[in-house]
């Protein structure tokens, strides 16, 4: 039970990272590519792009 709550937390926050990167004015490959970065990756993936990424992910990608 506490893994599959874990992975609905995992998924929600995969979904909201995922659509606030969709939202970055950038070359629509760009994006594709950082969002399946970050579905591949998992937790670290997820990790990384909430703890340092986010900020930065818009000057990355243009």
């Amino acid at each position: 039970m506490i893994g599959f709550i874990i992975w609905i937390v995992g998924l929600i926050l995969t979904f909201r990272a995922a659509i606030k990167i969709w939202n970055i004015n950038a070359a629509i490959e760009k994006r594709l590519i950082a969002i399946v970065l970050i579905v591949l990756t998992s937790w670290v993936g997820l990790l990384f792009y909430y703890f340092y990424g986010k900020e930065r992910m818009g000057g990355w990608l243009k």
